[in-house]
Parts: structure tokens; sequence; C-alpha cells
């Protein structure tokens, strides 16, 4: 029984009440229903996948209805999932999408004779220059020597950055090198087996000639390796010193269409796939 605002009793001390006495507390049962503690339970899926740009709530909604989304491997299909997206790893028809609105992640197909650094003292042009009011707090993950061009990426996700650069995650990186001279099926062969360098052996994932024409040939080269200056070393090593050498590939990221010099934002697929590829 409620009591007004002064705590005057509704009813009469001649009615079974005296000033000094309170109302029971309501039983368990007898209690209303409670709003969840959304701290507690974490937020509704829809809402989480449509800030992460999947959709509106609606189609969002709808793609539960259909199947297409899992969360930590299960499907869900039923509407009004609660999930912690700092924990939780949400698919969108199998493929992973990145849900955090704290990091971001840059592709740069960067250009021949800039150096991979935020900046230099030494006044060269540095990646930090091309992405100028866009640098704040980016890492970029490995280099690119001065004089090789192609995929950099850059982010502000530290423990990213060091997996994907960590050689123990093996994140195979893809190159097209032209180069001079043809290119024999034992320099194939040696490649693939593996050539012995100053600082160990070498050991490419894959290897192609592309092209080869007017004494010049392309080849492509796949590796997990991340020390200095390893491809034209590796090449050197077998008779095909290196003219000119792109990376255009890091894992399931491709440089395709960029043009030398632009910054593109990568997407949360695509954020979600290299998480995906080390283990985040």
């Amino acid at each position: 029984m409620d009591t007004t605002a002064d705590d005057t009793p509704t009813t009469s001390g001649g009615e079974g009440w005296s000033e000094d006495m309170e109302l029971a507390p309501a039983h368990p049962r007898e209690a209303g229903p409670t709003e969840p503690d959304d701290d507690a339970q974490g937020e509704r899926l829809q809402k989480v996948l449509a800030r992460a740009g999947v959709g509106s709530r609606r189609v969002c909604e709808d793609m539960i209805d259909q199947g297409r989304i899992s969360v930590d491997g299960q499907v869900v299909r039923v509407q009004g999932k609660r999930v912690d997206p700092d924990t939780v790893v949400i698919a969108v028809d199998g493929r992973r999408i990145d849900i955090r609105n704290d990091k971001v992640t840059y592709a740069m197909n960067k250009p021949f004779g800039v150096i991979t650094s935020m900046s230099d003292d030494r006044g060269r042009p540095s990646v930090g220059d091309m992405m100028g009011d866009l640098a704040t707090g980016l890492v970029h993950v490995g280099r690119l020597d001065q004089d090789t061009e192609g995929l950099l990426l850059l982010t502000t996700d530290g423990e990213l950055a060091h997996r994907l650069a960590h050689p123990s995650y093996e994140v195979k990186k893809t190159y097209l090198a032209q180069v001079s001279g043809s290119v024999s099926r034992d320099v194939t062969r040696r490649l693939r087996k593996g050539v012995e360098l100053e600082d160990g052996p070498v050991v490419v994932d894959s290897f192609q000639v592309v092209d080869t024409h007017a004494g010049q040939s392309v080849v492509e080269v796949v590796l997990h390796e991340g020390r200095k200056h390893v491809v034209r070393r590796l090449l050197d090593e077998v008779g095909l010193p290196v003219n000119r050498l792109t990376r255009t590939a890091i894992g399931p990221i491709e440089l395709a269409r960029m043009r030398s010099g632009t910054i593109r934002k990568l997407t949360r697929t695509e954020v979600g796939a290299l998480h995906e590829l080390v283990g985040l």
C-alpha cells in the first residue's frame, strides 16, 4: 500500500495501522517484471550488427531469421539475443566481421621513394606525411623498403599490428617483381626447395612466372618471411636481380586497383578476416 509524499499513512490508525509501521516488502513472486541490466546482459545482437554497418536493424533482424548470423560459431535464429561486443565473434554468411568501433585500419599503396615511418628527422617523405590528419595513433604493419612500392597496412590496433608482422603467425605476403633475364625451371625448383642466404635459409610459399618480354620477366613471389630486403636478396641469389618490386597482398587484403599514393579504410569484413587470420 502506497504512502503520500510526506509519509502520512493513507489509512488511519484505527484501521489497523500505526504511524511507525511499514509495508512489508513484496513477495518475489508478486514483484513486477524488471528491466534487464544492459551492462550485465550485453547488447541486442541486431543493434550491434546495425552499428557495425551490416544493415538497418530491420535488415539485421531479417538476416537473423534467415540463419545468416552466427555468434561464436553458433547460428542465431532467435531475435533479442544479447551479446558482449568486446568478447564475441560474429560472422555474417560465414565471414567474420569486426564489430569494434575504437580501432581503425587503413591500406595504402606506398609509392617508390617514400620511407615506412610516421615521421623522418631528415625530411624525407614518409607514410606519416601521406596519412596527414589520419596519422594520430597509427602504427605501420611491418615495413616496405624505400624503393619498394605497394600495399602497406596502418592501424590503431597495436595487437593486430604485432601479430600480422610477427613471423610466428606466418602471414603470407605477395610480391610482383620485375627482374632481368628469363627464368629457368631450375631457378623455380631452387626457390621452392629453399635458398640459403647469409642470415639463414628462405623457402617461398609459391613462385610463378607471370610474363616474359624483351629480356625482362615478371614473377610473383609469396612468402611469410619478414627479413630485411628478403625478396631482393632471394631473387638476386638465384640470378634474377630485381628492377622493380611491388607488394600486392598481405594475407586476404589485396592491393587490387588502388593507385599509387592512395589510401582506403578497410571494411569491417576485411578487418574481421585479418583478426581471424592471426587468432584475435
